[in-house]
């Protein structure tokens, strides 16, 4: 006759399921979103390296928490064979962590837009591509010189120089490229890139383009852009605001009215930023330094509400959402940040740092800083990485 036998009383093996996982790659897909949605960005990058099943899930998922990071970019010169870039997490203020090499050509190129973990560079004479900081993807865009519309960019005889012809035959030297912004869908590649040519026009280029497209009414100095859900939203020091569709071939204007830009006021330089609210308000957002107080100031004005109804009014609450002044953009409070409040980033002299303005209190305190003595580098950017 057989004995049964019995389970060793140090052994959990008996209070194993048939359907209970064996391994951390086999965890049911709804508590590995129930794990990642409770990380921060750092923690969710470690954690989707685990293994391919975990990375899958990363994708159905955000990081609980949203913060800023800033990039220090490698030193430009001959001697110097580094070519990966610096990232300081101000949630782990003890360390600076390091991309991967992503090579000369990157070393070479200046930051000149931020989406997420996209990066905007332009290459000197203004050879434009957007690369991923993490993953190293690069996707060239078209040349400079591909213009389709009135204004012209052309390249000398001896290939080191660029200049611009206005449609009234004014020739420049080299171009100027003013508030570039993009956007690009993580999953399909999908972008737009748009940027200001000097006080001519503003251009756009779209994924499958080979060259760039000018905007219609878009002529005269731009102060800002904004991009959003298909919508470009286009100021001019003029005071021409203009809403454009770029969800069709053809973009198409749906919305214009005048704005006030304030140039200068009581010997102040008052830089203008739009930012898009979440529910799709449009806001002018002014910047005021305070030289007496020596701190920053704001003051935020409603250009029009949802609908693309004339709106000019002064706004004194954000109710449960927060300003990302640099990514024109407002996000609810609950991801991360403080509501009513205003997030923007100040270059010091030997310091980097993101400030909070408390729209209520009207105060501004110093959120994160960086130290510029404690690593070596040519240039460094605040982002929001995705």
């Amino acid at each position: 006759m057989e004995m049964e036998e019995k389970p060793k009383p140090n052994s959990h093996d008996h209070l194993i399921g048939k359907d209970t996982p064996v391994s951390w790659s086999d965890l049911p897909q709804d508590l590995l979103s129930s794990i990642f949605e409770r990380l921060t960005f750092a923690n969710f990058q470690r954690a989707k390296a685990v293994c391919s099943s975990w990375y899958s899930s990363s994708k159905q998922c955000l990081p609980k928490k949203q913060i800023h990071w800033l990039i220090l970019f490698p030193e430009d010169n001959e001697n110097n064979n580094n070519h990966s870039c610096t990232l300081f997490n101000p949630e782990e203020r003890d360390k600076l962590h390091k991309t991967q090499d992503l090579g000369l050509y990157f070393a070479k190129s200046c930051c000149i837009a931020t989406y997420g973990s996209w990066l905007l560079m332009q290459y000197p004479l203004c050879r434009l591509y957007v690369v991923n900081l993490f993953t190293n993807e690069r996707i060239n865009l078209p040349s400079v010189e591909s213009q389709i519309g009135m204004a012209k960019i052309e390249r000398t005889l001896d290939g080191y120089e660029l200049r611009t012809t206005s449609p009234n035959e004014k020739v420049y030297k080299g171009i100027s490229i003013r508030t570039p912004v993009f956007w690009i869908d993580e999953r399909t590649s999908d972008y737009v890139v748009i940027w200001g040519l000097r006080d001519l026009c503003v251009v756009y280029s779209k994924k499958g383009d080979t060259a760039w497209t000018q905007l219609p009414k878009t002529s005269g100095f731009c102060v800002d852009l904004v991009y959003k859900e298909s919508k470009l939203y286009f100021l001019s020091l003029s005071g021409c605001f203009f809403i454009f569709d770029l969800s069709g071939e053809t973009p198409q204007q749906i919305f214009q009215c005048g704005v006030i830009v304030e140039r200068l006021r009581l010997g102040l330089v008052v830089p203008t930023k739009l930012v898009v609210t979440v529910t799709g308000e449009v806001f002018k957002a002014e910047k005021w330094w305070r030289s007496r107080s020596k701190t920053w100031s704001f003051r935020v004005i409603k250009i029009c509400s949802p609908g693309f109804l004339r709106n000019h009014q002064l706004v004194t609450s954000l109710g449960h959402e927060s300003m990302l002044l640099d990514q024109g953009i407002t996000v609810l409070a609950n991801e991360g940040f403080i509501k009513d409040c205003i997030y923007f980033s100040v270059i010091g002299e030997k310091t980097y740092s993101i400030f909070l303005f408390d729209l209520k209190t009207k105060k501004t305190d110093p959120l994160h800083n960086f130290d510029c003595s404690v690593a070596q580098f040519s240039r460094a950017r605040w982002f929001l990485p995705s």
